[in-house]
């Protein structure tokens, strides 16, 4: 569950970096009458700071998972993991993906990668250990339609956006409060520096959670993608499987591109994943 998540938190940090390298160069300032330029500067660097992240996903996700690449199958069950993945890649229309296992006793896989014809599929120990085999194809099958409907770049271009909007209102509004509180007249002052870095923080949670929305409405697109290429009731039969188990997230980065994850009240507002219980509603509704 944790593909989404991770590849968020890493946009955040990397537009706080961004966001106080360009106050340092001093080309981050709101002045009145060039707020063209100050637009054009937050798309350069707002866009820049999502597509970095993207451009750098499976790479991260390898480390950070510690995701082994199978080059070579070693076992009939590595051997029968490649082979699904590439039935489903080559039904979805898209190139083989790379296949990896990475070690961890919860169920989970996730998918990422910058382009549709060179991602990553990657499945936990626990999820093959805990899944019947059509299961483990339910869940492959989920992943595949991920990169097959292009989430990853989808939720950049998404990211991105709302950076240039972070780093742009942040300034403008921080150019306000530094008038109006601090009384600066012409140059800002250290007090419009820190309101920038703070509602920096503070838009960028709420672009999280934009984010977040939108990576939900996708995972039902992707549960749907599963289900055709291995069958309904495999896909339920694994979200079922799931729900029954003990669930822990991936690492944030990853979240949104995972299997599992999902949860009710206020904290739903930053889960990348629906209840469990949700869309295996909506695949129930679909069959009938």
């Amino acid at each position: 569950m944790k593909r989404v998540f991770l590849f968020v938190l890493t946009n955040l940090a990397v537009l706080l970096v961004l966001g106080v390298v360009v106050q340092l160069l001093g080309v981050g300032q709101a002045a009145p009458g060039q707020y063209g330029a100050l637009l054009t500067m937050a798309a350069v660097f707002g866009m820049g700071g999502a597509f970095i992240s993207l451009a750098i996903s499976k790479w991260t996700a390898k480390r950070a998972m510690g995701v082994q690449v199978i080059t070579e199958p070693r076992s009939d069950a590595e051997q029968w993991l490649v082979n699904a993945v590439a039935r489903h890649a080559q039904a979805a229309g898209i190139g083989m993906p790379e296949v990896g296992v990475f070690d961890s006793p919860q169920p989970n896989a996730f998918a990422t990668g910058a382009r549709k014809n060179s991602a990553l599929v990657a499945v936990s120990t626990g999820l093959l250990r805990g899944m019947k085999r059509e299961e483990v194809d339910a869940v492959l099958g989920h992943e595949v339609a991920h990169i097959a409907n292009g989430d990853m770049v989808t939720l950049t271009l998404i990211q991105g956006v709302l950076n240039t909007f972070v780093i742009f209102l942040s300034r403008v509004v921080g150019s306000i409060i530094d008038k109006a509180v601090f009384k600066s007249e012409r140059d800002h002052g250290p007090g419009y520096f820190l309101t920038v870095i703070a509602l920096q923080i503070l838009f960028g949670i709420l672009a999280s959670i934009v984010v977040m929305w939108f990576s939900r409405q996708r995972e039902f697109r992707a549960d749907e993608g599963g289900a055709r290429m291995a069958g309904r009731s495999n896909m339920i039969a694994a979200l079922e499987r799931l729900k029954a188990g003990s669930q822990e997230p991936l690492p944030d980065q990853f979240n949104a591109f995972g299997i599992s994850g999902g949860t009710k009240g206020f904290s739903r507002l930053f889960m990348s994943h629906p209840p469990l219980d949700e869309r295996i509603a909506a695949l129930q509704q679909l069959q009938a």
